[in-house]
């Protein structure tokens, strides 16, 4: 008789483009978010949490790639196989697509303007890489219902308050700002937009668009050749340019050059840009109105500039747009020198709502890459790998389980993190080996002598530690990493020692 085949066994590991997170990455992220909540709750932002998943048609124009509406997110058809099949859904890509459905669905019972701020896991059906997973993390921050760039100003101020909070010094970033009007009046007098008919020249603006946001990597010669027959790049590769004249470059090349020294010098250059453009001139007005409102709250050109160059990639911005770059400079894989880069991004997008309601509504609003920010907190110091582990009180009799348990709940309730070791209590010099890989800074010890004579052992595994890493012990003679204390003082002690390794 045949023997059944044995189920095989499933592997171990994440599914390609997602990862598991642990420990201090865990705790650090939520300490994170925890700051940024604090400020965005002290500028009257209140909490969302929508639902992880939306339908398609929900999501709609907001969907990563338009002309395939499936592309880039995870769907699936609800009763797929039956005679009617259901909606499809699909796990969000962001933050703001359900602040649309959200909004549309509840206005009548949300006031306007609406400020809300949402945190929590996205999805993207992307194809993963070097430090760019299916499933990250955002940070949002939204006003839905106010016209007035007032607003948009607010969430620029906001955005460098966020950066500070989470520890990003002054003199590390630049909030850049922009305005998707300005540019469209820089097209319309390049010749590339036709106010009257939208979708003429879409093409040759796509490519315009895309080569001005390649500026950092290709630098203007690499642009310029974009804006006209186009590029052919170091492997030989060759990349169709917008194919337009060398007197419709200019005006694109003068646009992408027009940052001067001061805002008000660059919103003189950009007004000349733009002269015969009516939507062009109303861009320029708010950049120079958010100006005005920036320096009347304190937040200078080191901390909030105009600055031409940025655009933002998503379609749906209409007015200003901006960026918060992290200027201090990184080593990257290779070893080559290069500023950190932008952790967070948004504008002002008023067609979020009109898709559902058929009127628009303006909104305007933030999103902070959470493991980009992460990333840039370990570089520059600010978060080490490795977060402080509980206090481990060892056992030395399994009998006297009830004290052990008696003495972490001291500690507890003391509000020091602490657990008794839960494994196996033969091997002590185990013990202490799980409490140094829990990173553990105190281990608490009392056996039968202890006990006998109401005292314990409290060993400061920090200072063993370095001890143990020294040729000499001179500079720790004068204090010991071992105490011997009475029961009643274990919790004033580990406190004690807590402070000094803090």
């Amino acid at each position: 008789m045949a023997k059944p085949n044995k189920t095989p066994r499933p592997k171990a590991e994440a599914p390609k483009g997602f990862r598991d997170y642990f420990g201090a990455e865990v705790t650090q992220r939520a300490e994170m978010l925890r700051k940024i909540a604090g400020v965005y709750h002290r500028y009257g932002f209140d909490a969302l949490e929508s639902s992880g998943v939306e339908t398609v048609e929900a999501l709609g124009k907001f969907l990563p790639d338009v002309d395939r509406p499936n592309e880039g997110v995870f769907a699936w058809q609800e009763d797929a196989d039956a005679d009617k099949p259901g909606d499809w859904l699909a796990l969000r890509y962001d933050l703001t697509a359900p602040l649309a459905r959200v909004y549309a669905q509840h206005r009548n019972d949300l006031p306007t303007p609406y400020r809300r701020y949402a945190m929590g896991p996205v999805w993207r059906n992307e194809k993963p890489g070097p430090g760019r997973f299916r499933q990250f993390y955002q940070c949002d921050a939204d006003t839905v219902g106010a016209p007035s760039v007032a607003a948009d100003a607010e969430i620029c101020a906001m955005l460098a308050d966020c950066l500070e909070e989470v520890g990003i010094e002054r003199g590390d970033y630049i909030v850049r700002v922009n305005n998707r009007k300005v540019l469209n009046g820089v097209m319309e007098v390049a010749g590339v937009l036709d106010p009257t008919d939208p979708d003429k020249f879409a093409s040759e603006r796509g490519i315009v668009l895309r080569a001005i946001d390649k500026l950092d990597r290709l630098g203007l010669d690499g642009v310029r050749a974009l804006l006209g027959a186009g590029r052919k790049d170091d492997s030989g590769d060759f990349t169709d340019g917008a194919g337009l004249t060398d007197a419709q470059a200019d005006v694109v090349m003068g646009f992408m050059q027009a940052k001067r020294d001061t805002g008000a010098e660059t919103v003189a250059r950009l007004r000349e840009l733009v002269a015969g453009s009516s939507t062009g001139v109303q861009g320029v007005d708010e950049l120079e109105t958010i100006a005005d409102l920036m320096a009347a709250g304190g937040y200078g050109p080191d901390r909030v500039e105009i600055d031409p160059s940025v655009v933002r990639g998503l379609g749906y911005y209409t007015g200003p747009v901006f960026e918060a770059e992290l200027t201090f400079e990184i080593k990257d894989e290779k070893g080559r020198v290069r500023n950190f880069g932008s952790v967070a991004g948004g504008g002002r997008y008023d067609d979020l709502v009109k898709r559902f309601t058929g009127q628009e509504v303006p909104a305007t609003g933030v999103s902070i890459g959470v493991d980009r920010l992460l990333a840039a907190l370990h570089a520059k110091g600010r978060l080490t790998g490795d977060a402080i582990g509980p206090v481990v009180v060892t056992v030395m009799d399994k009998a006297r389980m009830a004290d052990y348990q008696a003495m972490v709940a001291e500690l507890r309730q003391a509000g020091i993190r602490a657990e008794v070791y839960l494994g196996n209590p033969k091997n002590f010099g185990n013990q202490l080996k799980y409490a140094d890989r829990r990173n553990s800074p105190v281990a608490v010890i009392a056996g039968g002598d202890e006990f006998d004579n109401g005292m314990v052992q409290i060993k400061d595994l920090i200072l063993g530690a370095k001890i143990a890493e020294n040729a000499t012990l001179e500079e720790w003679k004068d204090r010991p990493s071992q105490y011997e204390v009475p029961r009643a003082d274990l919790v004033a002690k580990v406190r004690e020692i807590l402070e000094l390794n803090r």
